[in-house]
């Protein structure tokens, strides 16, 4: 595992198995809870909206590692972008190295994913419940989870936008389906990316009151 420090937070690389998985890890003084990012396909650690929920989380009092869960040429195998399987044992591997850095391995921890990657979280979170505090899922594919979602132990929060009707009938099926404590907000005016004005404001307002409710707990 190897780390450099930058502007942005710390670099980092995780292994998972054969690979080195790319991420940022940022630790806000006095940070409450740690939230990893798993983005959805055609995205990294670099996305500018997972950048801009970071940037809020952190202002909350959150430690956040935006995360690579494919290495870049395996971005190109359509395959493996929707191996919910593969995404969710690589968000396990980044899980585990959190437990064990110095500055996150005492912090509760929280699953943000967007996409397929909120698929890769509740499939994760439903592994290793002992050790997921909360979940919060943008414009998700929870049903991808589908067998796995009624073993989800964590609170979980689906964000969907008012105008993406295919993902807000696919998150009501997940809805249904989980067993945990959840809630499901729809931003209204919204598509799936929240590019509308103040739309991906509000996923970050909602993002940050979950998982400081939930990872702060004493």
């Amino acid at each position: 595992m190897v780390a450099t420090t930058t502007n942005r937070g710390r670099e980092v690389e995780i292994a998972a198995g054969r690979r080195i998985l790319s991420g940022i890890l940022n630790v806000p003084p006095g940070a409450a809870g740690v939230v990893a990012f798993a983005h959805g396909s055609g995205s990294g650690r670099f996305s500018p909206r997972n950048r801009f929920v970071a940037r809020v989380l952190e202002e909350g009092g959150l430690a956040t590692l935006l995360l690579d869960l494919l290495e870049e040429e395996e971005a190109e195998d359509r395959h493996k972008v929707f191996d919910i399987e593969l995404l969710a044992e690589r968000l396990q591997s980044a899980a585990d190295y959190l437990k064990e850095a110095s500055e996150t391995h005492a912090l509760r921890l929280g699953f943000f994913g967007a996409s397929t990657g909120a698929g890769a979280a509740l499939v994760a979170a439903a592994r290793n419940s002992s050790a997921v505090g909360a979940v919060v899922s943008r414009g998700g594919r929870p049903d991808l989870a589908q067998t796995y979602l009624p073993a989800v132990c964590a609170p979980t929060l689906l964000i969907v936008g008012g105008n993406d009707a295919v993902v807000i009938e696919l998150n009501e099926r997940a809805y249904r389906q989980l067993r945990c404590p959840k809630e499901m907000v729809v931003v209204p005016g919204a598509t799936h990316l929240f590019e509308e004005p103040g739309t991906l404001e509000e996923v970050a307002r909602l993002a940050r009151q979950w998982f400081v409710r939930y990872l702060t707990v004493k």
